[in-house]
């Protein structure tokens, strides 16, 4: 079966804490970089749709976690998260949503020519914002998107994460003002009417890792383009949400996706 997925150079059985779903580490070939992922399969012969995990944070912040990707998985979705480019044992290094977004990509192809899958639906945490919408922009035929607390915007978060602006001018090469085409490229906003499929914001009002701005930018950019964007805002809530909470939302935008499928 796995040779029929594209780019995949190597898969090892990774322990599951879910015994209805299958771990496994992937290695794939990304821009020609050996690059590492997390693939999880429902123990099912179904076919069902595929949903591409885009992985928040940098290098060991916001790794991907398995029991979040066998949480998803549990929902009914094949799904697949790559690590990014230098992590975990994979060649190169992350740019933030630089040339490491063709890892997004090449995850996109190999999830979506699995023999089980039939639509790939497209989720980003926080950086994985970014992630997921230029990877929508560069696969119309997605099924859907999911920004969860996410970044939008490069130039916002350089100006409200002074934690963050050391690690973002040695990464980017710079500083927005004295590279603004590096930031520019880097947030979909500037390509948003080339974005096809319907799109879910999640976001807490009192999120201080990613402002609610970004989402906000979001909503209104896509309505300005008349794209199909639906909006759910949670006033009480951070970046994390509460773990009774964080299920509801897990299994209420499963439901939305899967509306979704083509």
């Amino acid at each position: 079966m796995y040779r029929k997925m594209e780019g995949i150079i190597e898969q090892q059985r990774f322990p599951s804490p879910n015994p209805n779903i299958e771990l496994s580490i992937v290695t794939f070939l990304s821009d020609g970089l050996k690059v590492k992922g997390l693939l999880a399969e429902p123990k099912t012969d179904e076919v069902l749709d595929g949903f591409l995990y885009l992985r928040g944070g940098i290098k060991n912040v916001g790794k991907v976690r398995p029991a979040r990707i066998a949480q998803f998985a549990s929902e009914g979705f094949i799904v697949f998260a790559p690590f990014y480019r230098g992590n975990q044992g994979g060649e190169g290094h992350e740019d933030f949503a630089g040339d490491d977004r063709e890892d997004a990509f090449s995850a996109f192809t190999l999830l979506a020519s699995h023999p089980k899958v039939k639509n790939v639906h497209i989720f980003g945490f926080s950086r994985g914002g970014v992630m997921a919408l230029l990877t929508a922009i560069q696969f119309p035929e997605a099924a859907s998107v999911v920004s969860w607390g996410g970044v939008t915007d490069m130039f916002l978060t350089y100006e409200e994460r002074l934690d963050l602006r050391r690690m973002m001018k040695r990464v980017i090469g710079g500083t927005p003002n004295k590279y603004p085409e590096r930031y520019e490229w880097r947030t979909p906003l500037f390509q948003i009417e080339k974005l096809q499929p319907p799109v879910l914001i999640i976001h807490g009002v009192k999120d201080h890792n990613v402002s609610v701005e970004h989402s906000y930018q979001l909503e209104k950019a896509l309505q300005d383009h008349n794209k199909p964007v639906e909006s759910w805002y949670f006033e009480e809530f951070t970046h994390y949400f509460p773990p009774a909470i964080n299920r509801k939302v897990v299994a209420g935008l499963a439901q939305w996706m899967k509306k979704h499928s083509q």
